[in-house]
């Protein structure tokens, strides 16, 4: 939604004000975007959703996330998108990116076709069958039980969570490694979906919510993404993304009351009538953002150490890693591990590419590895106390 002209040029005021007379020392996010933006886009655009995000002030959040998060953005590209400008994808900064593949019925497509080519080959595919021991000697990991059914194997490649990783090793790991169970942190989210009758509600795919009187952060229009991902024409989908902390009062609180609450700030918001949402859902999505705080390098070494130990288990994505990375690059983790089982000598942790590719995949340069590790999302830092 625009700024319109008058709010854009109180912005151009303010943003006057911070070049004219800018705060130092420039250590924390806040001060650090006002500086650039002024105080009245920092409030806008910057401070609310990222406040909800990770449950911390922005005084609180290094400066560095900052210049890794925002980079390329200027004011003059801010105010000219808030004022309908950058239709096209022409020199936008992703941060203002308009276009781009979607699959017709959402991401679970590929992992479907995935799932069909591979049992086209004869393997099988076990689902709903969550890893309860993983079993490991001197030199490898011999066996994991899942589901009940304890599987062996050559190789291993985990992408569930580090903290369970750990707990789940048996016998029990080295005590450096046992102690860094604590060292990984997580910040979780709950997803309500409602359905609301009527279409068009507003053009976006999402939509940011700044406004700290409600909780929602973020709300996805699954029409907008696909037509086909509304189960009819005369009725939208609506998710609403609350971030939270496992346990705390938000995520004990239940499915219906997370309903009821979500229908209301949709309603404080303009974007439907409380009356109009027809049925909901409630997902909760535990340990969604892997959090880098002061000891998870601690417990990163310690993983590495271990892992060098058993060559055989490669751990990969998001939180197999333990790393903010977006989807395309948890994939390229996972398509290197694969590799790497087949012979090759990739380095997840690095991606160091070798030209040591198998036949059977396109290559992937070296070139293409470092561009797309500057499309990865970082997750701020807590500014160092005094």
């Amino acid at each position: 939604m625009g700024l319109g002209p008058v709010e854009a040029l109180r912005c151009l005021a303010s943003f006057a004000r911070a070049r004219l007379a800018p705060s130092l020392p420039e250590d924390d996010l806040e001060t650090w975007v006002s500086n650039r933006f002024g105080r009245r886009l920092f409030r806008t655009f910057f401070e609310g959703y990222t406040e909800k995000v990770w449950g911390l002030p922005c005084r609180q959040i290094e400066a560095e996330w900052g210049k890794q998060r925002i980079r390329g953005l200027s004011l003059a590209t801010l105010l000219w998108n808030s004022l309908g400008g950058n239709r096209s994808n022409g020199g936008t900064p992703k941060t203002l990116i308009r276009q781009f593949f979607y699959p017709r019925l959402g991401p679970g497509m590929m992992w479907s076709r995935m799932r069909e080519m591979i049992e086209r080959q004869g393997a099988r595919v076990v689902l709903n069958a969550p890893v309860e021991e993983i079993r490991w000697e001197r030199g490898r990991v011999t066996a994991v039980r899942a589901g009940g059914t304890l599987y062996s194997g050559e190789h291993f490649i985990s992408s569930i969570p580090i903290r369970d990783l750990i707990g789940h090793l048996a016998p029990a790991p080295p005590e450096a490694l046992r102690q860094a169970t604590d060292d990984f942190n997580y910040r979780d989210f709950i997803i309500v979906a409602l359905m609301v009758g009527g279409r068009n509600l507003f053009p976006d795919n999402w939509i940011y919510i700044h406004d700290p009187n409600v909780g929602v952060g973020r709300i996805q229009n699954y029409g907008n993404w696909s037509p086909e991902m509304t189960a009819d024409a005369l009725t939208t989908c609506l998710g609403l993304e609350y971030f939270c902390q496992q346990g705390d009062a938000l995520w004990k609180t239940s499915d219906r009351d997370l309903a009821a609450q979500a229908a209301r700030e949709l309603a404080r918001l303009g974007l439907a009538g409380e009356n109009a949402v027809i049925d909901a859902r409630v997902v909760r999505v535990p340990k969604a953002y892997p959090v880098y705080d002061g000891v998870y390098r601690l417990g990163i070494a310690a993983v590495r150490e271990f892992l060098r130990a058993v060559p055989n288990l490669q751990l990969v994505g998001r939180n197999g890693m333990h790393r903010y990375n977006n989807q395309d690059h948890s994939m390229l983790t996972a398509i290197l591990a694969a590799r790497n089982v087949m012979g090759a000598n990739h380095n997840l942790w690095e991606l160091e590419v070798d030209s040591g590719y198998l036949e059977g995949g396109p290559d992937v340069t070296s070139a293409q590895v470092r561009a797309l590790e500057e499309t990865q999302p970082r997750v701020p830092r807590m500014v160092a106390s005094a």
